[in-house]
């Protein structure tokens, strides 16, 4: 027998119901409710979420055409919508507030932070484009004959779930939609060499907000500073430099950092840029390493 669930029931079993049932007693969320438990009505309000259901009557007449499909989710009946909209003014938020807090923390990896020895917030920032068939969505033209969304996703490697996330046409560029985001002081952001903007390091840099990047062929600066790297290691080179052409000067003035990585699996030369300045080189190695990993989970 091929067994198989709709994608509104893998979504229910993201939740615990043993742990629904303990935070909607401690918030006697189901004191006098008369038949139409905490439950259902976040069933309600979940597929009204995931149906983009715009009233209480199509809630109510969507889950009235999945009835039999119901009683598996341990939801007897649909709503009538006066009991639906007498628990949404009634119920207490306090409840979900809980209960967002309980499913965050069981999705979470078991573990209090990322993997390295700095207290900074460790972020990854990327783009993926998704193809898409043109003949259903014709509104996502990205070539003649294909189509295409682009996902901006901001990955906080504390757990590797996004704290951030936006969908835009495939033509937008990357560093627009990074522009726009407010990132906490002293945090550390690896990202590829897509988001080279000299104008947007400048910005992170008077934020202070270091960053971690891969260095575009085409990019001129000159060494200020030589490091010795380290003897037993794969790190080639490490040197404090300054953008040396006209843009990079007035666009980001400030003492950066060129690390040069060796890959023994690729067998090439990673050079990487960052305005931190005084972290281990083979961290800040590590830290790019660790974007690559944190990819697997960032992709749809």
């Amino acid at each position: 027998m091929i067994r198989f669930a709709s994608i509104f029931s893998q979504v229910m079993g993201l939740f615990s119901r043993s742990s629904f049932q303990n935070l909607a007693k401690s918030h006697r969320s189901d004191f006098a409710s008369k038949g139409f438990s905490s439950w259902d009505q976040f069933a309600a309000m979940l597929f009204c979420q995931l149906a983009q259901a715009k009233s209480l009557r199509e809630i109510c007449g969507g889950l009235a055409c999945a009835c039999g499909k119901l009683q598996h989710l341990g939801i007897k009946s649909a709503p009538r919508k006066s009991t639906l909209a007498y628990a949404n003014e009634h119920r207490t938020w306090e409840f979900y507030q809980a209960l967002f807090y309980d499913t965050l923390g069981r999705l979470q990896f078991n573990r209090p932070g990322h993997k390295f020895r700095f207290k900074n917030k460790l972020m990854s920032l990327d783009a993926t484009v998704i193809d898409l068939c043109l003949s259903l969505f014709p509104w996502a033209k990205y070539v003649p004959t294909k189509g295409a969304v682009k996902l901006h996703l901001l990955l906080d490697h504390d757990g590797y779930l996004p704290v951030f996330a936006q969908l835009t046409d495939a033509l937008t560029h990357e560093v627009g939609i990074a522009r726009c985001l407010n990132l906490p002081t002293g945090s550390i952001l690896a990202i590829d060499r897509g988001f080279t903007d000299y104008s947007l390091f400048g910005k992170w840099c008077e934020q202070g907000v270091y960053f971690v990047c891969r260095v575009k062929s085409n990019s001129i600066f000159e060494i200020t500073e030589h490091r010795d790297p380290p003897r037993n290691g794969n790190i080639l080179m490490d040197n404090l430099v300054r953008l040396s052409s006209m843009v990079g000067r007035q666009a980001c003035p400030y003492p950066l950092r060129h690390v040069v990585v060796y890959d023994p699996v690729k067998g090439e030369e990673i050079v990487l840029l960052t305005n931190n300045l005084e972290l281990g080189a083979s961290t800040i190695a590590a830290v790019y390493k660790e974007r690559c990993r944190s990819r697997s989970f960032s992709r749809p």
